[in-house]
């Protein structure tokens, strides 16, 4: 008898037993890794961002983060804080800077208290919030992120020089703040 285990429909007999083998024995301890293969729920991240006031904001912030592909709301609204911990970094580099080159400019000095009171309470009061589901509590400290960046850029006549990293603050936190006000809902 001849053997025709080299024959293309063996060989594709072989493949799609191995195939089927793997997914119905697949450990769930590996599904984690088809995260790689399947994009994340875009679905729940537009749900969420068009309730929000920047959807366009709130979806690219969410898909450059990979935590968003097993993310539930809660968890969105994590990484949203995670973003404006950055941008306020960011903005808060760029104030440092201005206070370095002039010392003596007020306003600058103003907004370094505004992003003293950004890191040291509101972010800290959100990261606490969001996980332990005190949505209200996580929505008034973006909120406060909000009056803050946008307190500073009205000390300065014509807009300060890093208008643009006190507008991405403004936006990632507004989006932070209304995620938590849809958990609460």
């Amino acid at each position: 008898m001849k053997n025709n285990s080299n024959s293309p429909s063996t060989k594709t007999q072989i493949f799609l037993i191995q195939a089927v083998c793997l997914v119905v024995f697949l450990p769930t301890s590996h599904c984690n890794r088809l995260t790689v293969f399947f994009p994340m729920d875009a679905n729940l991240i537009a749900q969420t961002c068009n309730q929000t006031p920047y959807p366009d904001l709130c979806v690219s912030t969410l898909q450059s983060d990979p935590r968003s592909a097993k993310a539930d709301v809660k968890g969105l609204g994590i990484i949203m804080v995670d973003a404006v911990k950055a941008k306020a970094g960011e903005a808060s580099r760029r104030v440092e800077e201005l206070i370095n080159r002039e010392p003596g400019n007020t306003p600058a000095r103003n907004c370094r208290l505004n992003y003293s009171d950004i890191f040291h309470l509101y972010i800290p009061e959100a990261v606490e919030a969001f996980p332990k589901g005190d949505y209200k509590s996580a929505e008034l400290a973006m909120t406060n992120v909000v009056a803050n960046a946008d307190s500073c850029e009205r000390g300065f006549s014509g807009g300060s020089p890093f208008k643009d990293e006190s507008q991405a603050l403004h936006g990632v936190a507004y989006v932070a703040a209304a995620i938590a006000k849809v958990l609460r809902s």
